[in-house]
């Protein structure tokens, strides 16, 4: 079984989490928080396809469903280019 400590790091280590320099809102950071799980699911799909998990089709298909979802974020967060 993991100790506490143990599991911090592990988490840690596979969902880091990048400090926040912009303008603080609610609805930026968590447009930000779905921006940085955008990019660790594009990385890990990306390394799925590198390693002959997912053809590249698949894998096309999995980086355009997440960046619908975050597209789908955005707009109900009401975050403009602005």
């Amino acid at each position: 079984m993991m100790t506490e400590p143990n599991r911090i790091i592990k988490d840690n280590f596979m969902y880091p989490r990048s400090r926040y320099y912009s303008q603080v809102k609610p609805q930026n950071l968590v447009f930000n928080a779905n921006l940085q799980e955008f990019s660790q699911k594009v990385a890990y799909i990306s390394c799925l396809e590198t390693n002959g998990k997912l053809s590249p089709e698949e894998a096309y298909q999995d980086i355009e469903k997440v960046w619908e979802q975050l597209k789908k974020s955005k707009k109900e967060l009401g975050i403009t280019n602005n």
